[in-house]
C-alpha cells in the first residue's frame, strides 16, 4: 500500500485523535486557571480581544503541535519495535 501500511495509518490516526482530545482538555484547563475565565470559543470574532485571540492561537498551536509530535513518535517507536522498521516516511534521514 502506498504511503505505508494500514496498521500504521490506523495507529497514527488514533494516536493523533487521542492526543488532540488530551491537548484540548489541558489547554482549556491551563487557560481557565491562568486567566480565571473560559477560553475564547471563537477567536476570529470581533468580540474577542486581539490579545486573547493571539494568545489563544499561539498557545493552541504549540500545544496541539507538541501533542501530535509526542503521540506520533511514541506510536512510531512501538511500530518499529513490533515490525523491526519504521513506517514509510519516518525513516531516519541521517545527520
Amino acid at each position: 500500500m502506498a504511503g505505508g501500511s494500514l496498521s500504521w495509518k490506523v495507529m497514527a490516526t488514533g494516536s493523533a485523535l487521542i492526543a488532540g482530545v488530551a491537548a484540548k482538555k489541558l489547554l482549556e484547563t491551563v487557560w481557565e486557571k491562568s486567566t480565571g475565565k473560559a477560553p475564547p470559543r471563537n477567536p476570529e470574532s470581533p468580540d474577542t480581544t486581539w490579545a486573547e485571540a493571539v494568545a489563544w492561537a499561539i498557545l493552541s498551536g504549540v500545544v496541539y503541535g507538541l501533542a501530535r509530535l509526542v503521540a506520533t513518535r511514541q506510536v512510531a517507536g512501538y511500530y518499529k519495535r513490533s515490525t523491526g522498521h519504521l513506517p514509510k516516511g519516518l525513516e531516519d534521514v541521517g545527520a
